[in-house]
């Protein structure tokens, strides 16, 4: 192992990238022993160190180093922790928007009980996440994937009636029933291949048996037809867990562990492929479609996250260079702008106390920032240019035409264009329209700020667009394989 400082540094951010969210999650009870403020400044500490320490290996990791760490266990099952670009990546992402989610959380969870449960099982699932992208053995990467589906089911649950432990259930069983046929689908790898450490794993062949349970555990995950219902009926759970579920974390682990796996790890057959394709274009549609006719604002934007997720698929399993750079943009600009929108709904809800859009109406003139926030996050997502969202959405449909079928473009065209009637329906009927009697005002600050701030992110990543793309076409040039 390179003992140098400057290694040891790396070796040490990467660790605390990990352990600092994980343990530290065991310490928020006991600051709230001391008060309230000493437990909600642990949790928005532990999300800003955890976002820090993934972004201190951004410039090694650029620079074509991997930094490594690793515990050695019996019979091939290392825990080993390696940070290349695609984790890197992947983890300043999800760490930055779930600290602009703990923020926002200070004023938004303040009106609920179990606000100390809420804030370590937050903190608990950005370090299960955090393992999950840095770990390089899948079975480790399996352990974390099952530690997020813990702190989700306490999460969705959060208002703890019926309806919500019932609708918390459903996200537990879908979601570990596909992590369940994961691992077979990794038992499976581990006896064909001898090992389950994806750096040694690299290039290999995948048979087509063990592709396809594991790609059941990632579409369960990532809320992808035909296990797409538990995403919308997840919205029971607060705004905040909403936008950290359906925006930061949780759906994105289903992508970015299609990206790992079949993107940089296994060579996995044309027909394979071409099968998620076709998924993903009916789950595009499907869900885009229920978005136009729903009236329940979190609803509606978690469909839209369904949809938005199948254009992911559509990047990084068409088998292009482009695409695949598309959709690895696809994950930032979708984690800030539907990050962002969760949010503004958060703040809707909370002031209306209402979440029928059909309801609402005349916003603009009192909630004139969240509306203009609301707004910028829709553009984005919709794919309008300057936007962040509108250059990611391009390259995956350019290199999707380039190597996809026609009908499979088709699908993901009128998916793109119901995306812009379903989220131009809901900023009219919410923020236009007639003003309704007592309007409520902006929320507090801090939240009116977190929703503005990503709003503002989302549209400098268009005008910043150079920079995010350089970085994932170093990561392609570095990791990627099988494609064209």
């Amino acid at each position: 192992m390179d003992q140098t400082p400057s290694n040891l540094n790396l070796i040490f951010a990467l660790k605390t990238a990990v352990a600092a969210p994980i343990l530290g999650a065991f310490l928020i009870p006991f600051a709230k022993k001391i008060s309230v403020t000493a437990r909600n400044t642990l949790a928005v500490a532990l999300g800003l160190v955890t976002f820090i320490a993934a972004a201190w290996l951004l410039p090694s990791a650029m620079n074509g180093m991997v930094t490594n760490y690793s515990l050695s266990f019996p019979l091939g099952f290392d825990f080993v922790l390696s940070a290349d670009m695609l984790s890197v990546f992947m983890a300043v992402i999800s760490s930055f928007v779930s600290s602009i989610i703990l923020i926002y959380s200070v004023d938004y969870i303040s009106h609920y009980e179990n606000q100390t449960e809420y804030y370590t099982m937050v903190v608990l699932f950005l370090g299960s996440m955090m393992g999950l992208v840095f770990s390089a053995n899948m079975l480790w990467m399996y352990v974390f994937w099952e530690l997020t589906a813990f702190a989700s089911w306490r999460l969705v649950g959060f208002f703890r009636s019926d309806r919500d432990v019932l609708k918390a259930n459903k996200t537990f069983l879908v979601t570990v029933f596909g992590a369940l046929c994961m691992l077979a689908g990794i038992l499976l790898v581990y006896f064909d291949k001898g090992s389950m450490d994806m750096r040694l794993l690299r290039g290999e062949n995948i048979s087509m048996l063990a592709a396809s349970l594991i790609l059941i555990g990632i579409l369960a995950k990532s809320a992808t037809l035909p296990f797409s219902t538990w995403l919308p009926d997840a919205g029971v759970a607060p705004s905040t867990v909403t936008a950290l579920l359906h925006a930061a974390v949780l759906v994105k682990i289903g992508v970015y562990a299609y990206a790992r796996i079949f993107g940089v790890t296994f060579v996995a057959a044309p027909e394979f492929s071409q099968a998620v394709l076709w998924i993903a274009g009916a789950s595009a549609i499907v869900s885009a479609a229920a978005a136009l006719v729903e009236k329940d604002i979190k609803r509606i934007i978690a469909y839209s996250t369904v949809s938005q997720i199948a254009f992911i698929f559509l990047g990084l399993a068409s088998g292009s260079r482009v695409a695949f750079m598309g959709g690895l943009l696809y994950i930032l600009m979708h984690s800030i702008a539907k990050g962002g929108l969760f949010l503004c709904a958060g703040i809707i809800e909370q002031k209306t106390h209402n979440k029928d859009i059909t309801k609402m109406g005349g916003l603009f003139k009192t909630m004139p920032v969240t509306g203009i926030s609301f707004a910028l996050c829709s553009l984005s997502v919709m794919g309008i240019p300057p936007f962040g969202g509108f250059f990611s959405k391009f390259l995956v449909f350019k290199g999707a035409t380039q190597n996809g079928s026609l009908g499979v473009v088709l699908m993901f065209l009128a998916g793109a264009i119901m995306t812009l009637l379903y989220l131009t329906r809901m900023f009219y009927l919410v923020f236009l329209g007639a003003e309704k009697p007592d309007s409520p005002y902006e929320g507090s600050t801090v939240m009116v700020a977190s929703v503005f701030a990503l709003a503002l992110i989302g549209l400098s990543l268009g005008a910043l667009i150079y920079y995010p793309s350089y970085y994932v076409d170093l990561l392609i040039n570095q990791l990627g394989v099988n494609l064209q």
